[in-house]
């Protein structure tokens, strides 16, 4: 499985805004400026995080957008699959052999458990305690 940028800028939006967390709206402008990255292309993904209640946007010259919940409640997982779509390294059918569908379901159920069980919160903390070494991961 290897998240496309959909899902890697989603997490850096989601990050933005939780690393502002309480500090009223952001401006998408002011998003994309820190992390020089196209605003036209977050306004793109910030639609579908709405929509699924990830933010909330607020209208008005100084709005922007706010998580809709804390950023303990918010999951990497919820935004991936928001983002991404279900989560499976690859497809597989019922009529696969044992063995093979087996390895898949336990591989796709460790990088749910993974994902589910990274907030936010424990993105932000990890990144502002220097532990940001930029790995590419591709699974």
């Amino acid at each position: 499985m290897k998240i496309s940028t959909k899902g890697r800028y989603g997490l850096t939006i989601m990050m933005d805004l939780a690393s502002h967390y309480g500090k009223g709206p952001i401006p998408l402008k002011s998003v994309a400026e820190r992390h020089d990255l196209s605003e036209h292309y977050l306004e793109q993904l910030i639609a579908p995080l709405r929509n699924a209640g990830l933010v909330r946007s607020v209208r008005g010259a100084y709005g922007g957008y706010k998580l809709a919940k804390p950023p303990d409640e918010i999951t990497a997982g919820d935004i991936i699959r928001v983002l991404e779509g279900p989560i499976s390294p690859v497809e597989f059918t019922e009529e696969e052999d044992p063995g093979r569908r087996d390895l898949w379901k336990r591989i796709r159920d460790a990088i749910a458990k993974e994902l589910d069980s990274t907030t936010l919160s424990s993105l932000i903390h990890y990144s502002r305690d220097g532990q940001n070494d930029h790995y590419m991961f591709y699974i």
